[in-house]
């Protein structure tokens, strides 16, 4: 990032959605308009209104017929970076696009579950240079941890223990709130289309040597519908798989060497001030 860019960065919202028209627009309304500069919501082929209730919202749409968390953000992220024009080309924020990306991501569910209000919060490490990758955890109070199903806090313990006993990476959440330059994105090489998305993330940041920082996030009971992940056992079984099947396999690949990634090359001091 230059000078320019850290005093006034640009800062694109994704939001990856499956069939959320009632809770989409509670989120869209909710995010602080002085803090982005456009939101892209990854539709993930939805039966019912979420693309056109984004679309009215003033959202880009990134339509991705094929299922998995990964594949709406990876599309979103298509459309970020100029890559494949947004299916509503008219769309607030469509003119501001740039051709090699805004300066920040930030991630975002569409269940309303999380506070929009805490995009400041979020972003605050990043804009003033100390910090690559935000995570917003979710367990840092009594009322945010109450609201976690019983499945996602006995996964995130097991994961998040795994990731300092295997990685040394000290986290504890894998929440799917959260911040990143642009250029640290880029670095990581993101690929998981589904359940192992925020692990990847989590797993290659250690081990690129982004600054991570957690900070806590409000967390509450989604606005409406059944989560498509922890709202079923099913669900939760392909979750959890996917998750240790990043830890163990990625602790295996390095061991031999075939999972290597070049330290992320921090920016100057000139650049981060």
């Amino acid at each position: 990032m230059s000078e320019r860019t850290l005093a006034r960065p640009s800062v694109a919202v994704v939001i990856p959605a499956l069939d959320e028209e009632q809770s989409l627009p509670l989120v869209l309304a909710a995010i602080p308009r002085d803090l982005h500069d456009l939101v892209v919501v990854g539709d993930n082929g939805s039966r019912d209104r979420t693309a056109e209730v984004a679309a009215l919202a003033g959202a880009i749409v990134a339509p991705e017929p094929r299922r998995g968390y990964g594949s709406a953000c990876l599309a979103a992220l298509e459309v970020v970076e100029g890559r494949v024009a947004p299916k509503n080309a008219h769309a607030r924020g469509t003119d501001r696009l740039p051709l090699q990306g805004c300066d920040v991501v930030v991630f975002l569910d569409a269940d309303f579950s999380d506070d929009p209000r805490d995009l400041e919060a979020l972003l605050a490490p990043i804009l003033s240079g100390t910090a690559d990758f935000v995570v917003g955890s979710r367990t840092s109070d009594a009322a945010s941890r109450a609201a976690l199903t019983r499945q996602q806090r006995f996964g995130n313990a097991l994961a998040c223990f795994l990731l300092r006993v295997l990685f040394d990476a000290r986290y504890t959440d894998l929440g799917p709130f959260r911040a990143i330059r642009m250029d640290a994105l880029r670095h990581l090489a993101m690929r998981d289309r589904d359940y192992g998305w925020t692990v990847e993330m989590q797993l290659k940041a250690r081990v690129a040597g982004l600054r991570v920082v957690e900070i806590p996030v409000r967390y509450r009971l989604r606005a409406a519908g059944k989560s498509k992940v922890s709202g079923t056992i099913a669900g939760s079984v392909r979750a959890g798989w996917k998750i240790l099947g990043w830890i163990f396999g990625w602790r295996l690949r390095l061991f031999t060497g075939a999972a290597r990634i070049p330290t992320f090359p921090r920016p100057s001091t000139s650049e981060t001030k």
